[in-house]
């Protein structure tokens, strides 16, 4: 009796941890799902995404040709690779698949008319004038603004019709492929989507939080070695560079002007200048009179910079609004109003007042770039508030679904 009351005993705990198993088999599911979902996971590991994707799209492409016997299926795997290769962002794969569909479909055309031609005049040496005439006109518009658009189609004419030896079924198919491939390379730059929004936000917030970093060395008067402080300018100016790269990219992903765009990175690179003049324009005594300038409003500046890339940073991630809610808390604590003109103004006003206070005339240079630095600090934090219901990506999707 004993021994069937403990086998049911133990029968019952074996079936309540096949019970629990599951739940805890889900719960590891969800975490990945989270990390393959997280912008920021997705920033972190562009590189390892970007590649699966192509290699699964290759696989596709394969399987899409050659497993129902597509002739010439080796185009459509050329053609993703060629609009997905080389390109990680999703703003950029849209407008290069665009570009290349047109000038595909333009030299599709071309090259089965030359077909047609040669089919009906048998001459040779006709095809080959009007290829080379069609070579020459797409040279002509490469060197431009339509340039990616003038080469494929050039491209896309040889490999339809040859040198005058391909017959009109061999050109079809090889459109055929070509727009297969166009599809397929968009389909995948839509599975876990890597936007150059993402690399914008996260860059733009590590040179803010180096920024305040930088700036809090400089109002506590920290001595830093010259080299170390020309490694550090290095990488801001760097991401910088970066920055202006994704500009085009971003404005396409969410939409916004590029004008408001070019105005952050002015913003920006005018913070960096500033910053670089006070680490490497002073000497000691001038040091001691920027600290003097800085000790009333230096931790404030520092926290709204630290506050700006933790919304640019946190701000797509489990709660959306975290973003909004981060940036307005830092104009509520003093730093300015929540728009940008008024903020100005309350800068002038603060500028016109403060210097008849200065005890020493040799402060006034310290303390007025004192004063252009929380100028540059609120005018970014304002604009990037306007900004925010676009390059918060995940709240302007969650609104889209509401």
């Amino acid at each position: 009796m004993a021994s069937s009351q403990t086998d049911s005993r133990s029968r019952r705990g074996r079936s309540g941890a096949q019970r629990l198993r599951p739940p805890r088999r889900r719960s590891r599911l969800a975490r990945m799902w989270r990390a393959l979902t997280s912008p920021y996971y997705r920033y972190r590991n562009a590189k390892v995404i970007h590649s699966v994707r192509v290699g699964l799209a290759m696989l596709a492409s394969i399987l899409a040709t050659s497993g129902i016997h597509i002739p010439h299926g080796i185009w459509a795997s050329v053609t993703l690779l060629v609009v997905i290769g080389g390109l990680q962002h999703q703003g950029n794969i849209r407008k290069k698949a665009a570009e290349r569909a047109l000038g595909t479909l333009l030299g599709a055309v071309i090259g089965l008319v030359l077909i047609v031609v040669q089919a009906i005049t048998g001459s040779l040496w006709l095809t080959y004038v009007l290829m080379s005439l069609v070579a020459a006109v797409c040279g002509y518009y490469a060197i431009g603004k339509p340039g990616y658009v003038a080469l494929l189609a050039a491209i896309t004419m040889c490999i339809v019709a040859g040198h005058g030896d391909n017959l009109i079924d061999t050109g079809l198919w090889r459109t055929l492929n070509v727009i297969l491939g166009i599809v397929i390379a968009l389909v995948f730059s839509f599975a876990l989507p890597l936007h150059a929004t993402y690399s914008w936000r996260y860059s733009l917030a590590d040179n803010l939080r180096e920024c305040a970093r930088v700036y809090a060395q400089v109002a506590n008067g920290v001595h830093v070695d010259n080299d170390a402080q020309v490694q550090t300018f290095m990488r801001l100016n760097a991401r910088l560079v970066q920055l202006r790269a994704l500009m085009p990219s971003v404005a396409k992903e969410i939409g916004v002007p590029l004008a408001r765009l070019e105005q952050v990175q002015r913003l920006h690179r005018s913070l960096l200048s500033a910053l670089e003049m006070l680490c490497t324009g002073t000497g000691s005594y001038e040091q001691a009179l920027v600290r003097v300038a800085f000790a009333e409003r230096s931790e404030t500046v520092r926290r709204a910079l630290l506050a700006t890339a933790r919304a640019l940073r946190f701000g797509g991630g489990r709660h959306p609004e975290a973003a909004q809610q981060a940036l307005r808390t830092v104009g509520a604590r003093g730093e300015g109003s929540g728009g940008g003109d008024g903020a100005a103004e309350s800068d002038q006003e603060s500028t016109q007042a403060q210097p008849q206070g200065c005890p020493e005339p040799q402060m006034q240079g310290p303390y007025w770039l004192s004063l252009r630095v929380e100028e540059q600090v609120e005018r970014l934090r304002a604009l990037l508030l306007e900004t925010e219901p676009r390059w918060n990506i995940e709240r302007a999707a969650t609104h889209r679904m509401v």
